[in-house]
């Protein structure tokens, strides 16, 4: 009864030595393997097994990209002034046996790196370069801390300023020229709205006088048409009226004549029509010569019954 529990302890550690020694990678991890305190191989995604005792997984490395935001660091530009930097780190593991025996504790390592290096770029930049420049500090940072972290394993593929926080009486005074700033655009924008609309106001008043110009200038010209039109038509009136007036005599003399009225009763018709030629508008009438001597003889007689 004691050999069978033997045995089954035996087996039972047995089962437990054999699950040690085989090992499943999973996906973007990377095991370094070591085999008596020494670098054996790296071990990536899948199924591996390792000898018992002798070896040892020494590290577990995550190959994803890892962001890491390190707190504000104080530097000083070169115009002196010192500001609150605080920045975030996007790196990748390229090669698991570096980044595990290149440096200890590699964040830390980054972070005092990436302090330094933010130091020695801002150094050389004034303040007002400093917040306007952060594309370019970024780009500076990158590329010193890639070539740093490269011995690691590690590559650095985006470096970004989070905050840059000057210090109280400096961030006053630009408040206050932003604010100073800021007034003057907006005395610029009222001045330019004032002298486009004076101008537009000017161009209406131009546009409006040329309309009322061209309106009086139509108005004039249909006045006249229309003077023009009532002179021709009472023209064409008084011209029909003594068309109308010569044929009412022609018709009367014509009537005269076939009634078999004699010559006396045709000059006195004559006479007549004289007279009413003579209340017209006419400076000068022509009188017929058998009128004149009719008109003489008339006179003769009116002398001699006056007498």
């Amino acid at each position: 009864m004691g050999g069978i529990l033997i045995l089954v302890i035996f087996l039972i550690l047995i089962l437990l030595v054999v699950s040690s020694c085989i090992k499943i990678v999973p996906q973007a991890k990377a095991y370094v393997l070591e085999r008596l305190g020494a670098y054996q191989a790296t071990w990536s995604t899948g199924l591996h097994m390792k000898l018992p005792f002798i070896e040892r997984v020494a590290k577990k490395v995550n190959l994803k990209e890892q962001v890491v935001d390190f707190p504000p660091q104080p530097v000083i530009t070169k115009d002196n002034v010192t500001m609150q930097i605080d920045t975030v780190v996007f790196f990748q593991i390229t090669d698991p046996k570096l980044f595990a025996y290149g440096v200890e504790s590699p964040i830390m390592a980054i972070e005092n790196l990436t302090a330094t290096t933010l130091r020695n770029i801002i150094g050389d930049m004034e303040l007002d370069e400093t917040l306007t420049s952060r594309e370019i500090i970024n780009t500076k940072m990158r590329a010193a801390l890639d070539i740093a972290t490269d011995p690691w394993g590690i590559k650095v593929n985006r470096v970004e300023l989070k905050n840059i926080m000057p210090p109280a009486a400096i961030q006053e005074a630009m408040e206050k020229q932003m604010k100073a700033e800021r007034e003057r655009r907006e005395a610029i924008l009222i001045a330019e709205g004032e002298k486009k609309s004076t101008v537009l106001v000017a161009e209406g008043k131009k546009e409006s006088a040329i309309l009322d110009a061209e309106a009086e200038k139509q108005a004039a010209i249909l006045r006249a048409e229309a003077q023009k039109e009532k002179m021709i038509r009472e023209a064409e009136g008084e011209a029909e009226a003594i068309l109308k007036v010569q044929q009412a005599n022609a018709d009367g003399i014509r009537f005269l004549k076939e009634a078999g009225a004699d010559e006396s009763v045709l000059t006195l018709k004559s006479l007549e029509a004289l007279g009413t030629l003579a209340e017209g508008n006419a400076t000068k009438i022509i009188v017929p010569s058998d009128i004149q001597g009719l008109a003489s003889l008339a006179t003769s007689l009116k002398e001699i019954m006056k007498e």
